[in-house]
């Protein structure tokens, strides 16, 4: 039998008792893996410590869920069940997740390292409203009748696939569950999902609400586990039909390859990113500051989002420096614990994303930007790192090229219009961009320019559930959120009626 975990938290934001169950979740049941199976350390990065361990699945337990999954699907979830009843189960899991926000809250902060409120004011509500508003599209997805001649009619279906996999990452674990889950239910899909062995303990707790909603058991299937077991068990399985990933440039190429080898299933991929904030001389300094400030020390930079590039306009460049500068010192001076009064910069989310960000680090100094503020661990326990700032940085260099995915940005001062476009296209990323600029044409026209999936003006990155999300060049394949992931959650059947041709 499974073991279940309890953790109290005794805080100055937050007290209560949670628990959950640390097993795998097939078939509305919790279940061990068939062969034992080893358990992972769930690590607090706030101090190295093992939190707790969850079990370990393999291929073997995949297999079990796809064929828990395929009953449901034949027998009580697909077409079997209409929309508007696949809605109003949706609908339930939502008020569920509401209802239950500050132990979801709890959770993620003592899984990620985010502060409780951030989680409790952010996270949770972005998942909320995910599941609401696919609730309400689950009874609206619709075909279309095509004209072709007075003797023939045709139509068009919009199906499922029918099992689906979902493979999800640890900065936002919750939110980008909910991303993958809520339209692959609304349009009639059934789940294998994945959840990062990082940071599964949302996810865990999300699977008792799913039953205590009523969903249908074999609905939803959770298997934790490692990528290289379980993740490509899932990439590679023929039976699953598509899948929708958000995670590393790096293994989304791994789950393409194995789609390719196998059954060629749909994907879906939510990739890196390196986004550009571009700040013109015009824009409201202060407000440009924050901005930029949110859209790259949000997280503690543990965002696909994030702008780690920020450019800035000559006229404006010292002022902004100097202001962001502040900004940086000011969160380095309110670091500390996800359940810590007043905490704005918690750690990165575990020793290896540490390592790898101070590696970075490492390369920019060495490659000759300069650093401005930062640019050092903080403290000796866990894994926290000052927000960094370089300057000097040159379009070549690996913190300009590549993701850093932590509290680390390069601000680099342009002249014009034309020449800002061209660094900010220079990658092979294209997910999001900034643009600060009070000019409204030039704000059109470098929307219109920039390559990248996702263009905010006059703010930093953001994400609604009714805004597609996706990216350009090696960010990604296809859009989630918004009415277009019911597309990449189903596939279009066209019928042919005959009315009166003949032979």
């Amino acid at each position: 039998m499974p073991q279940t975990y309890t953790h109290t938290f005794d805080t100055p934001v937050y007290k209560g008792s949670v628990t959950f169950n640390t097993g795998l979740f097939i078939d509305g049941q919790w279940v061990d893996p068939v062969d034992g199976g080893d358990r992972i350390d769930v690590v607090d990065p706030c101090t190295g410590k093992v939190i707790t361990t969850v079990v370990a699945g393999t291929s073997k337990d995949v297999d079990i869920a796809v064929a828990a999954a395929e009953k449901a699907y034949k027998t009580s979830w697909g077409l079997k069940v209409p929309g508007v009843e696949r809605g109003k189960l949706l609908g339930k899991l939502a008020d569920l997740v509401e209802k239950h926000s500050d132990e979801l809250a709890a959770l993620e902060a003592l899984n990620v390292g985010k502060h409780f409120h951030v989680a409790k004011m952010a996270d949770i509500p972005l998942a909320v409203n995910a599941l609401r508003y696919y609730a309400g599209w689950a009874d609206k997805v619709h075909g279309k009748t095509i004209e072709t001649t007075e003797n023939k009619m045709a139509y068009t279906r919009h199906e499922p696939y029918g099992v689906v996999g979902a493979i999800t990452p640890w900065n936002f674990p919750l939110g980008t569950v909910s991303f993958k889950i809520a339209p692959m239910l609304a349009t009639g899909n059934v789940v294998i999902l994945k959840p990062s062995e990082i940071t599964p303990f949302t996810a865990l707790y999300l699977a008792s609400l799913i039953n205590t909603a009523g969903f249908p058991p074999g609905t939803v299937n959770i298997i934790n586990g490692y990528g290289n077991t379980v993740g490509e068990a899932i990439s590679r399985h023929s039976s699953i039909r598509a899948i929708g990933f958000t995670g590393s440039t790096l293994t989304g190429r791994k789950i393409l390859k194995a789609s390719a080898e196998s059954n060629l299933k749909k994907v879906t991929l939510e990739l890196g990113g390196k986004s550009p904030t571009i700040v013109f001389d015009d824009a409201d300094l202060e407000q440009a500051i924050k901005w930029a400030s949110m859209g790259i020390f949000f997280n503690m930079g543990q965002a696909c989002v994030a702008g780690s590039r920020i450019y800035v306009q000559e006229k404006i460049y010292d002022q902004f420096l100097q202001g962001f500068t502040k900004t940086a010192e000011v969160l380095a001076g309110a670091t500390g614990g996800p359940f810590e009064p007043g905490v704005q910069h918690g750690p990165q989310v575990s020793n290896l994303q540490f390592e790898r960000v101070m590696g970075y680090i490492k390369s920019g100094k060495s490659e000759g930007a300069k650093v401005l503020i930062g640019g050092e661990r903080h403290g000796d326990t866990g894994y926290f790192i000052k927000p960094t700032v370089f300057t000097e940085a040159k379009p070549d260099m690996k913190i300009m090229q590549e993701e850093i995915f932590g509290p680390v940005c390069s601000v680099v001062k342009f002249k014009t219009e034309e020449e800002v476009t061209e660094w900010a296209n220079n990658t092979t990323y294209g997910l999001a961009a900034s643009i600060l600029t009070e000019n409204v044409a030039r704000a059109i026209r470098m929307a219109s320019n920039i390559e990248a999936g996702s263009i905010s003006i006059n703010s930093g990155p953001s994400a609604e559930p009714n805004v597609p999300f996706g990216g350009y060049k090696q960010s990604g394949i296809g859009r989630e959120l918004g009415q277009y992931a019911l597309d990449t959650y189903t596939q279009v059947k066209a019928v042919h009626i005959n009315l009166g041709q003949k032979l």
